[in-house]
């Protein structure tokens, strides 16, 4: 692979992954509704992720795509524009790029994938703990529904096309101000929660430090096994100060474990993220851990 198309390069984590994969080597093309003039990109395209002739433009050259481009809440738009807006931008991309003969595919997918936050049940609790990517999915809302689809999505492109599609199944990505980032997203997140923590609960108080998330989607284009797959990306300990057995007992209580947790370990299954992609987060939030106050 030596040239990458990036979709939605503008954004939060796709400008972070444009430095990422032009400090690695790589040739890149950046797909953009706005060009912002700044990106780490040889190439630049506007135009919109759902316009096929647009991504047929911007494949020029491509031999692998990482997909980012999507409305990233159900409140930023309206449900037809948030579901139908990203369903077919991942469609027009995936299989434009498998006519083409691109057999290597990164998709931006969601935790929402599994509809906790959004969904209309509240508190939302899983079958059972650690979350692991064999849980239903309870989307109701327009947006988890569409990481659902883009998850069928890839898929489908893997049965059509032969390409090997991996979803990253990002939890809250931001970065902590650092000046290489420019992004201080989680500063104020880690702050809320720990005054509120049941604000992540339906999150699991999962997290990834944007250039974790960059790295995550250059290693997720090489897969060990063929296939599409879904997969749970996050931070090893939970976003709080607090353990993570003491939040399970306040927020999730009555949910079935099959571990316990030490400390502040994350409630998450790692595992497929650590064999099938090589990646382990590295940048961590430093907290100073204390116990859960009584609420």
């Amino acid at each position: 692979m030596t040239r990458v198309l990036i979709t939605g390069a503008a954004g939060l984590i796709g400008r972070t992954t444009c430095r990422h994969f032009a400090e690695a080597g790589y040739a890149t093309t950046a797909l953009v509704l706005d060009d912002p003039g700044d990106l780490a990109a040889d190439r630049v395209v506007v135009g919109s992720a759902a316009d096929r002739d647009t991504v047929v433009a911007a494949l020029e050259g491509a031999d692998a795509v990482v997909h980012m481009a999507a409305i990233p809440a159900p409140e930023l738009g309206t449900p037809d524009a948030v579901f139908a807006g990203n369903t077919a931008a991942t469609f027009a991309v995936l299989d434009a790029a498998g006519e083409r003969g691109v057999r290597h595919a990164v998709v931006a997918s969601s935790i929402n994938a599994l509809g906790y936050r959004y969904g209309p049940q509240q508190p939302a609790h899983p079958e059972y703990l650690p979350l692991d990517e064999k849980l239903p999915t309870r989307a109701a809302d327009p947006y988890s529904l569409s990481k659902v689809v883009d998850e069928l999505t890839a898929q489908a492109m893997h049965r059509r096309h032969g390409m090997d599609v991996v979803a990253l199944r990002f939890p809250m990505v931001g970065g902590f101000g650092d000046s290489a980032v420019g992004d201080d997203r989680l500063v104020g997140y880690l702050e809320k929660i720990a005054a509120d923590p049941g604000h992540a609960a339906p999150d699991l108080w999962l997290y990834l430090e944007t250039r974790d998330a960059a790295r995550a989607a250059e290693l997720a284009l090489r897969p060990s096994r063929p296939g599409a797959h879904a997969v749970f990306v996050a931070a090893p300990e939970n976003s709080t100060p607090y353990p993570t057995e003491q939040l399970l007992a306040a927020f999730h209580p009555d949910v079935p474990r099959t571990q316990t947790f030490a400390g502040r370990e994350a409630p998450v299954d790692l595992t497929a993220a650590r064999d099938l992609i090589g990646f382990t987060a590295t940048r961590l939030a430093e907290v100073v851990p204390r116990d859960l106050p009584l609420h």
